[in-house]
């Protein structure tokens, strides 16, 4: 069981409170302040390391590497920022880490139409709204953003980035999904024989929301093209971030299906679960875990995680702001602790239950 955490500098969890949750056992982590594309210095990530080891929490998961535009792009200079990104791993495996999570999202991360939506229990959370975001200008949901993340860094919506909006669209004017496929097949081509190498699996995020925004192709979305990719490269560091939010807001996703599936094949090296309410027009919003407050039923969810012997990492992702707390949107200490445990009691009772039978 881990908790991601953003550092003393931009979080306003510490690791202190971190390690009082049960069953905690280490820290999902990564270095924000260097710019996507240039390689981690190893002195930087053995602070991090030791830091987080000092309140005996592990550190052997990176969520994210960011990858550089220009090899999504499969641009000729991809070829210096895939030689940053392998060196960066070959960094990492020296501070033991076993995870790195990334994506493969044309210039958007994560999306949201709003940061803190007030639900009817009084707390706020992430919310999407499609015809929000299809009507809105890409420049203007970036300062929208901003103005909201309340004064948090924002991972995936750099500033430095988003400064290019204009260019980077004209750049990805042509391409469309095999585009993406075929650059994805080159990264990873190129990135796999150093994660064998150096014993780092690598854990592709599926896309958030998983459809198409802004008419920017997206390709981690579903079973299908998540079985493409791990068989791009047919090796067991070439895996996924099973992410049950992101998936789960296409209600044709099975998310216990494909936990089965690709669990089966040993290819889920990192969970992320967590919950949301999905409305009527691909529109959601963020929930509890508790499977009565959304749309997908997190017994299911875990019984899927129990049946195949996942021993993997695990975190409960996104949470609500409840109990009058401020800080990371999405981030916030209550209710992603309050997930921890509902999540650890489901895995408790389930693993007892497997027990008698």
């Amino acid at each position: 069981m881990t908790f991601r955490w953003f550092g003393n500098n931009d979080d306003t969890v510490t690791l202190d409170q971190i390690r009082q949750i049960p069953g905690m056992t280490g820290v999902v982590g990564a270095l924000f302040d260097i710019p996507v594309g240039e390689v981690w210095p190893i002195d930087r990530i053995m602070k991090l390391k030791d830091e987080v080891n000092a309140e005996g929490l592990e550190l052997e998961v990176i969520e994210s590497v960011n990858i550089h535009e220009d090899i999504k792009l499969g641009l000729p200079s991809r070829e210096r920022y895939i030689e940053n990104y392998k060196q960066t791993l070959i960094n990492l495996s020296k501070a033991g880490v076993k995870v790195v999570c990334y994506n493969f999202m044309p210039i958007f991360d994560w999306t949201r139409s709003d940061l803190a939506k007030k639900l009817p229990d009084g707390s706020n959370a992430l919310s999407y709204d499609d015809d929000i975001v299809q009507k809105i200008q890409p420049n203007k949901l970036a300062d929208e953003m901003e103005k909201n993340a309340r004064d948090f860094s924002l991972p995936g919506w750099e500033p430095e980035k988003l400064e290019r909006l204009q260019v980077l669209f004209d750049q990805y004017k042509d391409m469309d999904g095999e585009k993406l496929f075929e650059n994805l097949e080159y990264f990873l081509k190129e990135i796999i024989p150093i994660a064998e190498e150096y014993d780092i699996k690598m854990a592709i995020h599926p896309d958030d929301p998983p459809w198409s925004i802004f008419g920017l192709p997206r390709i981690v979305t579903n079973k299908e093209n998540l079985d493409r990719i791990i068989n791009l490269v047919d090796s067991s560091y070439n895996g996924l971030t099973l992410c049950s939010g992101c998936l789960g807001a296409d209600p044709k996703n099975d998310i216990p299906d494909m936990i089965r599936y690709f669990g089966s094949k040993g290819r889920i090296h990192f969970a992320h679960v967590r919950n949301i309410k999905i409305h009527e027009g691909r529109n959601f919003d963020e929930s509890s875990h508790l499977s009565s407050d959304g749309s997908l039923d997190l017994f299911e969810i875990m019984k899927a995680y129990y049946d195949i012997d996942f021993k993997g990492y695990i975190r409960p992702d996104h949470g609500r702001m409840i109990w009058g707390e401020t800080g990371r949107p999405g981030y916030g200490l209550y209710d992603r602790a309050l997930g921890v445990t509902y999540i650890n009691g489901l895995w408790e009772a389930i693993n007892k239950m497997g027990k008698r039978c």
